[in-house]
Order: structure tokens, then sequence, then C-alpha cells
């Protein structure tokens, strides 16, 4: 054994194995204080604004009442933490048009009355509003991008929890104040707002419209919109003091061969380009041509094929996708063998887009408009859209903004639909079919919102008009102002003819 200097014997020691430690997924921050009155303030404005049943101008409300209680919290929390390791930087102005478009999309109730139309505003308010929160995009998939609200909302939890018991264990008592402080406003309030009421009849009317009646339905109710929109709020600002690894720039991993690719894609290019061929005969040769050759109906024609084209466009939407994320693009022979390939494929997939449409339209002129059918509609231009970006992105071979890009376009194309008022068009075009001779499926016209009463006044004649109408507003009744819409106000201005009979 060897001696060690100054007399000493050397023990060696064992050996240290060096592993490097993952990165942290997360980093773990403390509740910043902002969080806890920001998140509670917003809870409070869902709970007493938000018409869970139906749109209304509260949706709108309780929305901005989010944006506000998470844009103070960052901000608070920020200040004199710039630069620190695991916080998010100033918004952009990328997080403020989507929060912008969330914003929007919430304002169709305030519009609009029509229930399935505001849910798919809905659910596209949350995609853009998670997308204003992440900024960025993430080590995780898209998917994750779209719903990183209610998911970090979940995972705030704990991280809410851990900072009220901090926060209530206080030495100061600042808790028991604020406490003591919300007891006695209560208590004065209710003391005092019965008193006026029973004193002044104008006092007690404006306290009725604006306090609810406050049944065990109506407690649970609040006390679920509060702990809702509360986490939502909450999880906004977890994801801002914990963000999520960030995606790197670096170009993703590909595959060295270009053959795998090349084949299929061309013989797909030729397939198209056949059908395309073929598309321009029955262009020049008129639809006779292949009603006489197919032995069919126009409209047993125009349903036969659209459902197909349909899944024809999603397919070779997942596989341009995949050729942009994995195909190889090294050298300069494989970026022209893109280009060309995608370019080809795209453009003609955009025919295709084009082709379904007319089917459709020839299937609505024969048989009538419906929502199921317009829907499809709208989501085969956006198809188109999606092509068109498609073609913009390989230009340069950057295919990284594509995705938000066609989310976004999707929101606003579903914007734009809730702003030119789907179902008073459907209503306009099966009144203009009718009129041209065609049957009216009026108990369809009647399953609709207030937004075709408009329609259905101005253009039915009595007494078929009267009894549509007294279907529609069937299930009316007076809003408080938190569920106000203009549409179902407006519709309750209508005048009904005498009572009759009706189908």
């Amino acid at each position: 054994m060897p001696a060690a200097p100054g007399g000493g014997v050397a023990v060696a020691a064992p050996p240290v194995l060096l592993r490097p430690m993952p990165p942290p997924k997360y980093v773990v921050v403390p509740l910043p204080p902002a969080v806890l009155p920001a998140s509670g303030l917003a809870g409070v404005a869902g709970a007493l604004l938000l018409p869970v049943d139906r749109p209304g101008i509260g949706w709108l409300l309780s929305g901005l009442a989010v944006v506000v209680a998470v844009v103070v919290a960052d901000r608070r929390s920020r200040e004199g933490t710039e630069g620190t390791e695991g916080t998010e930087g100033a918004p952009t102005w990328r997080s403020a048009a989507w929060a912008a478009l969330a914003l929007a999309l919430l304002a169709v109730g305030t519009v609009r009355a029509s229930g399935w139309l505001f849910v798919l505003c809905v659910i596209a308010a949350v995609v853009a509003g998670s997308l204003a929160i992440v900024r960025q995009r993430t080590v995780h998939s898209v998917l994750y991008d779209m719903l990183a609200v209610p998911i970090e909302a979940f995972r705030a939890i704990p991280w809410v929890g851990r900072g009220a018991g901090r926060f209530t264990a206080r030495r100061d008592g600042v808790a028991r104040r604020i406490a003591l402080a919300v007891l006695a406003a209560a208590a004065l309030v209710g003391v005092f707002v019965p008193l006026l009421a029973s004193a002044d009849a104008a006092f007690a009317a404006v306290i009725n419209a604006v306090m609810p009646d406050l049944g065990v339905a109506t407690l649970v109710r609040w006390c679920s919109v509060f702990a809702v929109v509360t986490l939502v709020a909450a999880g906004s600002c977890y994801f801002l003091a914990a963000p999520a690894p960030r995606a790197s720039a670096d170009r993703p991993h590909r595959t060295k061969y270009g053959l795998e690719w090349t084949v299929p894609l061309g013989a797909l290019v030729l397939v198209f380009g056949l059908f395309v061929g073929v598309r321009l005969v029955v262009l020049f040769g008129g639809t006779e041509y292949v009603l006489r050759t197919g032995g069919l109906t126009s409209a047993e024609y125009a349903r036969g094929g659209f459902w197909q084209l349909c899944a024809v466009t999603v397919l070779t939407l997942a596989i341009v996708a995949a050729a942009l994320r994995w195909a190889p693009d090294a050298t300069k022979g494989d970026r022209l063998r893109q280009r060309v390939l995608l370019g080809t494929l795209s453009a003609l997939s955009l025919v295709l887009v084009g082709s379904a449409l007319s089917r459709m339209w020839t299937y609505q002129q024969a048989y009538g408009f419906t929502v199921l059918r317009l829907l499809v509609e709208v989501c085969e231009l956006w198809f188109g859209a999606v092509f068109v970006l498609v073609l913009v992105a390989l230009v340069r071979l950057r295919p990284a903004w594509l995705p938000r890009a066609a989310i976004g376009t999707a929101a606003a194309a579903l914007l734009v639909l809730a702003v030119l008022d789907p179902e008073r068009l459907i209503a306009d075009a099966n009144l203009d079919r009718a009129a041209a001779g065609k049957s009216l499926d009026d108990r369809y016209l009647a399953g609709f919102s207030a937004d075709v009463v408009p329609a259905v006044s101005a253009r039915l004649a009595e007494p078929l008009r009267s009894c549509v109408l007294r279907q529609v507003l069937r299930d009316d009744r007076e809003d408080g102002w938190p569920a106000w819409n203009v549409s179902r106000s407006a519709a309750r201005d209508v005048t009904f003819g005498p009572v009759t009979p009706c189908r």
C-alpha cells in the first residue's frame, strides 16, 4: 500500500461514476404572491358572470377577467426576476394575437344564439388561449400546445395548495385579517341590502335584476364555475412561472434515403394527375356525360363522391406533413425533389378540394342545406387553405410555423362563419329553394335558434310563419344581464299571428 505524504497510508478512493443528470422537466418555483388574489378574483367574476347553459355576454366578460388576471399576476411575478431561469419573458405580439382571437371567439356568444356554433367557438377559444400562454413551441407535441391551459390547470392544483398553505401560515396574520374583512363586508351587505330593498321598490327591482335566486342549484353552479375559472387562471400562471422546455431550433432527424419517399410520392402524383385529367373531361363534356356513363342521378353522383374526396384530402395532408417532417432535405437534389413532388401534390389536391365542394353544392341544391353539410364545406375550404400554406412553406422548406398557422386559419374560419350567421344562411338558402318550387323542411327550420327569426319572420307566410317561430322560441326565457344576447333580445320583439293548429 503506498505511503501518503507525511508518513500516513494512502487509501484509494472508490471510483465515482459521473452520470449526467437529465434536466428537470419543469423548474420548481414558489407561488408568486400575486397569483392567488388574481386567480381568485377571476374565479369570482366567472361565478357571477358566466351563463353556463347558453351563450351570453358573460362569457366574454369572464374571458376578459381571466386575461387580466393572468397578465397582472405575470407582470407582478416578473418584477425583479428578468433573466431568471425558468421564467417567461414579456408577452409578444403573437401571444397577444392569440389572446385577442380567443376573446373574439368568446364574443360570439354575445351576438349569436346558436348553441352548436358557440360550443365550437368555446373549444377554439381554449386552443387559442393555450397557444397564447405557450407563446413558443415546446418539446411536447402540438396537441399539448393546443391544450396547455386545461392540462396545466390540473398540474397547478398542488402548486396552488402549497402556496395557499404558506400564505395561511404566515405569522403576520394577513390571511386572518383578509378573512375577517370579507366576512364583515358580507355581514353588512346581508343586513343593509334587504332593509333598503324593503324601503324602496325601485331599489328592490334593481337588486332582484342583479342578484339571482340564491338556491342550492345556484350556489353549486357558482362554486363549480369559481373552481374551474380559478384553476384556469392559476394554471396559466403556473405555466408562465415554470414553462415547459422549449423546442430546439435544430432540424429534426430525417431519413438518409430519398428513394423510399420519391417512389410513393411520385405514384401518388400520377394517380392525382389522372383524376384531374378525368375531371377536365367532365368539365368539357358536361355533367350529362358522367351521368350517362355512370348511370347515376345528379344527387347520387354528388353524394357518392364527396366523402371519398374528403378522406383523400385528409390522408394527403397527413402524407404531406410526414414528408415535410421526415423526408431527406440535406442536399440540393433532396430539396428540389421535395419542392417538386410536394408542390405538385398540393396543387393537385386543391383541384380535389374544388371537386368535393362542387359535389356538395350540387347535393345541397337537390336536397337542401343543413348544418352538417355547411360544416363539411367549411372544412373543405380550410383544407384548401392548408394546402396553400404548404405551398408557401415549400419555398424555403422551413415548415416549423405550419401547424400553428393551420390552427390559426381554422379558428379564423370559425370566426368568419359566426360573423356570417350560419343558421340564417341555411334558412335563407332553404327558403330560396322553397320559392323556386322545391319542398321546405319546416320542422328542421323550427329546430334552429333565435338566429333564424329575422329570416323566418320576413319570408314565411302565415300560418306557417307563426308555427315555426313558436317552435324556435318555445324555450325562450328572460335573460339576466350576464346572459344577454343580441339575437335572443331581438327575437323577443317579433309578433305572432293568430293561434292555429300546426303540423
